[in-house]
């Protein structure tokens, strides 16, 4: 009786962390342990089995994501090299699509949470500001999955799309100047949980 409790507490208590329900909660650590092999922990190696994930043109990035410090709120910095559970929930919690319920502060604070996401999942090299070029490897990256794109086209159109954003960026975006609203758009986040939950 005392596990049973010990662990309905600990349920409850991931539900307040992540906003997840029980029952996802659940659904969660099926999909943990069959990404880690019904391993405590997830490392980079272990997302090589999603084959959704594979044909991801910024497969690298995501899986980066959810080893980044800033992401599990572990440092400014920095990866990690494996994940436990509650670490793969607080990444998934950035995936969840905002709840109508929510308030407006709770809206905004969420939109906020799921665009520092972003943010980081594009500053590549973690110096807290994405640079131009940081911008033009993302869009290419994103066009070179297209199979009715040429390789010089992806890099023509990304660069006009760095050229954009630099007449509104000046050189870089730092994350403290960034408009959630109209500089990043933070639909992607709202999306399904993409293929890491199938």
């Amino acid at each position: 009786m005392g596990a049973a409790h010990s662990a309905s507490e600990e349920v409850r208590e991931l539900e307040g962390k992540t906003g997840f329900s029980s029952d996802q909660i659940e659904q969660l650590h099926r999909r943990f342990k069959q990404l880690s092999g019904d391993q405590p922990t997830i490392r980079k190696e272990n997302f090589n089995n999603v084959p959704d994930l594979e044909l991801n043109p910024i497969r690298s990035k995501i899986v980066r994501a959810f080893f980044d410090n800033r992401n599990l709120r572990k440092g400014s910095s920095g990866l990690a090299d494996e994940i436990n559970f509650e670490d793969f929930l607080t990444i998934m919690s950035y995936f969840r699509p905002i709840d109508t319920t929510m308030d407006e502060e709770q809206v905004q604070l969420c939109r906020k949470e799921k665009l520092r996401f972003l943010f980081h999942m594009y500053d590549s090299d973690s110096d807290g500001r994405i640079t131009l070029e940081e911008y033009r490897n993302v869009v290419e990256e994103l066009l070179s999955g297209n199979p009715h794109i040429e390789k010089e086209s992806a890099r023509s159109i990304a660069d006009g799309a760095m050229m954009e954003a630099a007449s509104v960026c000046v050189g870089q975006m730092i994350w403290q100047g960034i408009d959630i609203e109209t500089k990043m758009h933070v639909r992607f986040l709202n999306m399904e949980t993409i293929a890491l939950c199938h």
